[in-house]
């Protein structure tokens, strides 16, 4: 008999008590039974019945399965956030055996021991307002594909409260990692935030959190601390003002977090966690990220404006290296209250955070890593942003996207540093994007099932055994056949599986007798995955909804545009008027986002390498994909075309920049007729781009992220079929202007009135 026999013969569920109750109905409609029962943690398991319990006296994590011949079956978890991805694994993977290798109980051990979203993007971040997201199966299907963890905190409203002058941009940034004040207040700051703005985003914290509780998944918070607060604040209580930690270039008024060197505002933060905990008592963990969007600790290097902050840390002429200390030191003891407040309540409470604005306060918070305090990162040899590793298919490219797929090698350093922490009772929290985020966004579900593998399997290799998954997972509705997260929870219960394999066998449930041609198409994307050389890892990012690059226009001229024209493509861009991108692709504020040299590099790579593999696997799909819309043959076909589209735009902004500053320097007539003639072809790929773009929008497959009503900067919204008709109106319109980059934009913009 088979194991899917004999669990076909078991209708009853009986839990322990210690089985959180919000799983019982979850776990029953996932084994198909009709009926649950109390049971006792000792007493056997009745015939024909299920028995279900979480084990807390167990050392080793994991969960023991076995099953009777008398059709009973029992999984003994030791935590509950592995019970129903392991029970959605073994019963649809290992139900062929036969019940013999069940009937001695056998402990099956998890890949990681956490698996945890990190800037979630559907269920907490700037995709929460995805057009009919659905949380409930969303979080059942991130319990299913093996997450343990879950960030809960997003804001019920599609953008924060924070307001400011006309023109600047400040305001969006409040809109993703929510701090802890937009949830709860404290007896300092109460009345700062309408009740009601609070009420309804705990509301919502609160309903995330209930969902994940239902599978077993612990819930924590994502937030960017100490963040700004309303000047107002400050009217009030003006010697508690802390650093100022706006982007001087994006905001047009500082922000002012406040000082947390004062032990009222510590109280205050210590208050805010333990309301949350009276809120959610099982919050396991929160994750500070800091120095960037309105958020910074007080005189730490990183901050935008410099090292500033309030009166109470340093003393006028302290040297550099003083002042890291203090810095570092005053970053440690706000962790460290934010941790001792929750676990009054939890006592497994970690607080994690990143370690890249610490730069100049390396050394310092690095050695106070201890039990409660975590580190998450892509590299633990790294200091700062820069990545020690380069890209696999290009070696002179470094830092590409830490924590993607490009991230394919494992240093001395990695080990030595977390063999470090492990010994102080701490852990790191590897960076692994599974999905888009980190690249090619807003793209969803994007194959490359051997490369997932590939990096996952170095990483537990390596003993890495917690994992910050950047973007979180895709709606079921949106990706039905999810061949990266398929693998991911594969390997969770089973890393020492063959990859081919495991492909092949899901190549087989989804394409049937053509199951051959989805293998095929996956291993060539892939390779044209490995060969794009990154233009720009803004623009593969969160840039690429910022910067607008699917709907404004790329001509040789950009300001030559009208203003009515401008504004229909400006309005949601992440730019103040002075914002030298409006102008220029190659630059953002006062940075390069790269230059012509490398821009006419990685367009004559992408031709080189990229299109061949990715064309003809477009091509192996395309017969069965005409044939039913609605298989994993057309869903894959239009997925992949969409990848081809971003691609295409990436390349096509590579070559604006090469095209319009190798007109601009030409020293000759024949050097400006190439660069013309080379960007009027980019031209004509962008215009014919759009309207391949806007037949893929009506094909009725959910390819990338679309807001349900209205849009954002940090979005696309409903009218981007309506945006790409008048982008292409417009670069038919000014193809043929002189090829032109102000320098002086910046002081121009500045001088004239918002």
């Amino acid at each position: 008999m088979t194991l899917s026999e004999a669990l076909a013969k078991i209708n009853t569920i009986a839990v322990s008590p210690l089985l959180p109750v919000e799983m019982r109905a979850p776990l029953a409609a996932l084994l198909g039974c009709g009926t649950v029962a109390a049971a006792s943690q000792e007493a056997p398991p009745r015939a024909g019945s299920w028995l279900l319990t979480i084990n807390t006296a167990s050392e080793v994590n994991g969960v023991s399965f076995r099953i009777g011949k008398d059709n009973t079956a029992v999984a003994a978890a030791s935590h509950s956030s592995y019970l129903y991805s392991f029970l959605t694994w073994l019963t649809a993977n290992r139900g062929d055996e036969d019940i013999s290798a069940f009937e001695k109980e056998r402990l099956f051990q998890p890949a990681f021991l956490w698996q945890r979203s990190s800037y979630d993007n559907f269920l907490t971040q700037e995709w929460r307002i995805q057009a009919g997201l659905d949380r409930e199966t969303y979080v059942r299907e991130m319990a299913r594909q093996g997450f343990t963890h879950l960030e809960v905190n997003g804001l019920a409203y599609p953008m924060g409260l924070e307001n400011g002058p006309g023109g600047e941009t400040y305001p969006m940034f409040y809109t993703y990692c929510p701090a802890l004040d937009q949830f709860v207040s404290s007896s300092l700051n109460k009345g700062l935030y309408p009740a009601y703005y609070l009420s309804a985003n705990l509301a919502y914290l609160r309903e995330n959190a209930a969902l994940a509780r239902q599978y077993g998944l612990v819930p924590g918070l994502l937030c960017f601390e100490p963040r700004s607060v309303p000047e107002r604040f400050f009217d009030r209580y003006p010697m508690l003002r802390g650093a100022r930690v706006d982007h001087p270039f994006r905001s047009f008024k500082p922000r002012y977090n406040m000082t947390i060197t004062h032990p009222r505002v510590r109280e205050h933060y210590a208050e805010m966690v333990e309301a949350l905990m009276r809120e959610v008592p099982d919050l396991g963990f929160l994750s500070v990220w800091t120095n960037d969007s309105g958020a910074g600790f007080e005189h730490t290097k990183s901050l935008y404006v410099g090292r500033n902050g309030g009166a109470y840390l340093i003393r006028e002429w302290r040297d550099d290296a003083e002042i890291s200390r203090l810095a570092g030191e005053n970053a440690l003891t706000f962790l460290r209250t934010l941790r001792d407040a929750a676990t009054t309540v939890n006592p497994d409470f970690k607080v994690i955070t990143r370690m890249e604005s610490f730069y100049g306060e390396h050394d310092t918070v690095w050695a106070g890593f201890e039990p409660g305090l975590e580190v998450e990162t892509a590299s633990l040899a790294a200091r700062g942003w820069a990545m020690p590793y380069t890209h696999p298919s290009y070696p002179d490219i470094s830092s590409f996207n830490g924590g993607t797929i490009y991230q394919q090698e494992f240093a001395d350093a990695e080990k030595t540093n977390l063999a470090d922490l492990r010994a102080r009772g701490s852990e790191a929290h590897f960076y692994f994007s599974p999905g888009t985020r980190l690249l090619m966004e807003p793209l969803t579900g994007i194959p490359y099932p051997t490369l997932l593998h590939r990096r996952l399997r170095l990483l537990h290799r390596e003993g890495v055994r917690h994992l910050a998954l950047c973007g979180g997972g895709f709606p079921p509705e949106m990706v039905p056949w999810n061949i990266n997260f398929d693998i991911l929870s594969r390997f969770q219960w089973d890393p020492d599986m063959d990859i081919e394999e495991t492909i092949t066998d899901l190549a087989q449930r989804w394409g049937g007798r053509e199951w051959r041609l989805l293998v095929r198409a996956w291993h060539l994307a892939e390779q044209a995955i490995l060969a794009y050389p990154g233009t720009t890892g803004l623009y593969a990012t969160i840039g690429f909804a910022w910067y607008r690059l699917w709907v404004r226009p790329f001509v040789p001229d950009m300001e030559a545009v009208d203003a009515a024209d401008r504004e229909r493509y400006e309005r949601y861009m992440c730019t103040t008027p002075h914002n030298p991108n409006n102008v220029d692709l190659s630059r953002d504020v006062l940075f390069t986002l790269t230059t012509p040299e490398k821009s006419a590099a990685d367009v004559e790579r992408i031709d080189h390498a990229l299109w061949k593999p990715l064309e003809e696997a477009i091509s192996i799909l395309t017969a069965e994909a005409k044939a039913d819309t609605g298989s994993v043959f057309h869903d894959q076909w239009i997925r992949l075309r969409a990848m081809r589209c971003w691609f295409l735009t990436q390349r096509n902004a590579a070559a604006w920049i090469a095209g319009v500053y190798g007109y601009m320097k030409a020293d000759s007539e024949d050097e400006r007729r190439q660069h013309r003639t080379d960007l009027d072809a980019m031209i004509d790929s962008e215009i014919a781009n759009s309207r391949t773009l806007i037949d893929l929008l009506q094909s009725g497959v959910s390819f990338m992220a679309v807001a349900g009503r209205g849009e954002t900067p940090l979005i696309y919204g409903g009218n981007l079929e309506q945006l790409l008709h008048e982008r292409i109106r417009i670069m038919q319109q000014h193809r043929n202007d002189e090829p032109r980059i102000d320098p002086d934009y910046i002081m121009r913009q500045a001088a004239k009135p918002v």
